[in-house]
């Protein structure tokens, strides 16, 4: 392993891939605060250059445009695997490019892994679960999922990456971390990604109606960024017989409902609510049980909702300000 001390610290060269995604781009700032050598790899497929803008131009950054489907030869001590796209719109827009991102990705980054002898992250989620007849989720559950629906390119593509994590760390003692991620939001998601959060908040900044689908008494649970990011690092951290899958995410429910509810008090929206069809295999409730992190990380989230939604609306207001909205 190549190590500098850096204030004390062991300074690394750290690969993060889909690193100019929403949790990438936050998760590069995080590690070179820590004192890191970071290179953020990305084809841009819902990345986003601005999102990275901040720290191009730091000495210890480093980008390479690049799609993990294809191999790429480093010389790294640790990687967070977080390419992917993660919201339906987006990873239904060519479902097998999605599939092979999530498996040849895996099978690319975990031979990297293997020939490098770094430790590697795989951003997994909670969509491993599928529309869960347990409630809330434990990593012990297999899941309900659809293996041939049109969420499947994701469920599946998720479920197989993490087999092949396990795998790799059985047959070839591979240092393994995987995170089930739940619900995340905040500054920096894509405005069309179709996520409920950014599709509430955009909708009440441009006056309009808010879309519900169903009746709106579907459950979620929503981490704010910098805690989830927060996780990423514990469990990295952690002691080599730690390798998850753990929950990453909030335990706290609301519906869906109440989710427009607060979008619009704090917008100060006149929006009002339209209910639409549930789309097919939208998980009915969502809700991670996080024992394991607070056991084995010393972490749970410490935003509330109502705080983590005004960083987060304040930072769509800069867009459409802008015009970017």
């Amino acid at each position: 392993m190549r190590v500098f001390c850096v204030r004390g610290h062991k300074r690394k060269h750290i690969l993060v891939t889909g690193g100019a995604g929403f949790l990438g781009s936050h998760l590069c700032e995080r590690l070179l605060n820590a004192g890191h050598e970071v290179i953020c790899v990305d084809n841009f497929f819902t990345g986003d250059r601005d999102n990275i803008l901040a720290i191009s131009g730091h000495p210890r950054f480093e980008f390479i445009r690049h799609d993990i489907t294809l191999p790429i030869y480093l010389e790294v001590d640790e990687i967070y695997n977080l390419a992917c796209p993660a919201s339906p719109i987006h990873y239904q827009l060519d479902p097998v490019q999605t599939t092979k991102t999530s498996v040849h990705g895996a099978i690319n980054m975990l031979g990297l892994a293997k020939r490098t002898g770094a430790k590697i992250f795989q951003a997994s989620t909670s969509e491993v679960y599928g529309d869960p007849a347990m409630h809330p989720q434990q990593e012990s559950y297999w899941g309900n999922v659809n293996p041939i629906g049109p969420r499947a390119c994701y469920d599946e593509g998720k479920r197989c990456a993490e087999t092949l994590f396990f795998d790799y760390n059985r047959q070839h003692k591979t240092r393994i971390r995987v995170a089930r991620i739940f619900n995340t939001y905040g500054p920096r998601m894509h405005p069309n990604d179709g996520r409920v959060v950014s599709n509430f908040i955009v909708q009440a900044l441009r006056g309009e109606p808010i879309t519900l689908f169903g009746e709106g008494q579907q459950t979620r649970s929503f981490c704010y960024v910098d805690d989830l990011i927060e996780g990423f690092v514990k469990l990295m951290d952690a002691p080599d017989d730690v390798t998850g899958p753990i929950n990453l995410g909030n335990p706290v429910e609301f519906t869906i409902q109440q989710l427009a509810e607060l979008v619009i008090e704090l917008t100060g929206a006149g929006s009002i609510l339209v209910h639409k069809p549930l789309p097919q295999d939208d998980p009915r409730q969502r809700k991670p049980d996080i024992t394991l992190a607070q056991q084995h990380l010393n972490w749970q989230p410490t935003i509330p909702l109502r705080e983590g939604l005004g960083k987060t609306i304040a930072y769509f207001e800069g867009l459409l300000q802008r015009g970017e909205l």
